[in-house]
């Protein structure tokens, strides 16, 4: 019996994990849509999404610790420029497209009841809670998954253990780093299952309602998410490397992207894409920094939703937009979108934050937000999947600018 579950398990695993995960969708939106009272399936994809949240800010801590101690130098600023200004530019793109989107194609909501709700969102508290969170706790970054704090006191502790530590106990670190990014690596193979649970209740509980009810609103924040990704990232990756970026960008949205899709939290999928990138062959040195850095400040598809969102409110309200103040809109989302919390739905708390630039009281911008969580199923899953997905795109961009030869290995 022994050997014929090992058997078993040797051939799931050799089965391509995409193809597992296509399965795994197929089964679980035809249970949902056969037997929606099993509501017992969701917890797979409850369990899933716990497990990788749960480990992925102990893979950061370690990683980068480990990282930050065994670096012998040279190479890694120039790609760490490199990365950033490739996020950053990035999301200030994409809500340009955005703006374009929203005046092209204008949406309206139905806004009618007054929501009650406290102090509006400002700028400045955003900034304000990211310095925050960096001195945060360590302990309680680990807990909370606060990413910011996590990077800010890793590389700390990372510093101290290569200026006190002997080789051995950075090797223990090292060792350690190895053992969490196995243990990564068993969580991923139960991504199929996971993924049939999510797939289930998503399917089970939202039904195709929200296709109809806001379909001209989904249709442009998916459309402007995806020209951001499938035209813009290419073009920034290509200035970068001169290369072609499809390839690329190909396989990450179908190995991180679609994971992501369905979890829809980057911090669940930091795991993933570390994973990919080690499977690219990238630096861990310069991965186990740019990864986590990404699903804190690389928020193409947030900037997207915030920018069309409250444009979408100023059409309603009859709200005449200038072009300079929609570029300055596209400033403001970009900045909200980097501070945009890592859970799902965190880039609809910021719609306030950009209506209040337009006069909008916070009121009618919480109705925005309200429709935002309606449709959420689809607009949060497409853009954490393409948030995601451009972590690891633009980590092997820079690699690739630093070092061309990698990407002919990849």
């Amino acid at each position: 019996m022994k050997i014929q579950f090992s058997k078993l398990l040797a051939k799931w695993t050799s089965i391509s994990l995409i193809l597992r995960i296509f399965i795994g969708l197929v089964i679980g939106a035809a249970l949902a849509l056969l037997v929606p009272a099993w509501t017992w399936v969701g917890i797979f994809g409850k369990l899933f999404v716990s497990a990788l949240k749960a480990i992925a800010p102990v893979l950061v801590f370690v990683l980068v610790a480990s990282s930050v101690a065994s670096a012998q130098g040279g190479g890694l600023g120039s790609r760490f420029r490199t990365v950033i200004t490739l996020y950053l530019v990035s999301t200030l793109s994409a809500a340009l497209v955005a703006v374009a989107g929203s005046f092209l194609f204008p949406v309206t909501m139905q806004l009618t009841d007054v929501v009650e709700t406290g102090k509006p969102v400002e700028l400045s508290d955003v900034f304000s809670n990211l310095l925050t969170n960096m001195v945060a706790n360590p302990v309680t970054s680990l807990s909370t998954a606060n990413y910011i704090g996590i990077l800010f006191w890793s590389l700390l502790f990372g510093l101290g253990l290569k200026m006190v530590a002997g080789k051995a106990t950075i090797q223990v670190v090292s060792d350690l780093a190895d053992v969490v990014s196995l243990i990564v690596r068993w969580v991923i193979q139960f991504a199929p299952f996971g993924i049939m649970g999510l797939v289930f209740s998503a399917v089970s509980e939202s039904g195709m309602e929200i296709f109809t009810t806001y379909g001209r609103l989904l249709l442009v924040l998916v459309g402007c998410m995806l020209f951001a990704t499938m035209i813009l990232n290419p073009l920034w990756s290509f200035l970068a490397t001169g290369r072609n970026p499809y390839p690329l960008l190909w396989i990450c949205l179908k190995e991180s992207g679609l994971q992501a899709f369905f979890t829809r939290s980057s911090a669940a999928n930091i795991p993933i894409n570390m994973a990919l990138c080690k499977k690219l062959g990238l630096d861990r040195d310069f991965y186990s920094v740019s990864i986590p850095l990404g699903a804190t400040i690389n928020m193409d598809g947030a900037a997207v939703t915030i920018t069309v969102m409250t444009l979408a409110v100023a059409h309603t309200l009859g709200i005449e937009v200038s072009f300079l103040s929609a570029v300055f809109l596209s400033v403001v989302a970009t900045l909200g979108a980097c501070g945009a919390s890592g859970v799902a739905g965190g880039s609809l708390l910021l719609i306030p934050l950009a209506c209040s630039f337009l006069g909008i009281g916070n009121d009618v911008a919480m109705q925005a937000v309200a429709v935002g969580f309606i449709i959420g199923v689809v607009q949060d899953s497409v853009e954490t999947a393409l948030n995601s997905s451009g972590d690891v795109f633009f980590t092997a961009t820079a690699e690739y600018r630093e070092d061309p030869s990698l990407r002919e290995k990849s």
